[in-house]
């Protein structure tokens, strides 16, 4: 696992969002962004995805959870299947890491550690971001991008 801090500047995105608990609809939700990215010639080895859960299931009732997969583009579309918006700009704490279910877990269950080790502290106020840079996920790897306080 490679970690690196990283500003992340608040880039523009389009996105579709799915609300209810989170879960294998999300993998769909995913599938149906790249489809949609895809017919609009966007895929290429510079496109960036990010997967972002925007609600704590621990404190939102799981029909109320939110959860976007974004492009990164500065484009507009009169699609009506696409929003607008803009990434959470700050201060991250970013890892690289195997992109397969097992790694995910072992990133999920050493976080805590990770941030005590580097001497940083959780930015509650913006989400984790799942970042798939396409170029980075042909070689195997995805990253997660934890906000943290500047």
């Amino acid at each position: 696992m490679r970690i690196h801090l990283e500003k992340i500047p608040a880039h523009p995105v389009v996105y579709l969002r799915r609300i209810g608990a989170y879960g294998e609809q999300n993998v769909k939700l995913m599938q149906d962004m790249k489809e949609w990215i895809r017919h609009q010639e966007l895929w290429n080895d510079f496109s960036t995805i990010y997967g972002i859960a925007q609600d704590n299931p621990a404190t939102t009732p799981s029909e109320q959870c939110r959860y976007d997969v974004c492009l990164e583009t500065d484009k507009t579309f009169e699609d009506q299947a696409v929003q607008s918006g803009a990434l959470p700009a700050g201060t991250y704490l970013v890892f690289e890491i195997p992109h397969t279910t097992e790694n995910v877990q072992c990133f999920g269950a050493s976080l805590a550690d990770v941030l005590l080790k580097e001497g940083k502290h959780i930015d509650k106020s913006r989400p984790v971001l799942e970042r798939y840079k396409v170029a980075l996920v042909n070689k195997g790897f995805c990253e997660f991008c934890v906000p943290v306080s500047d």
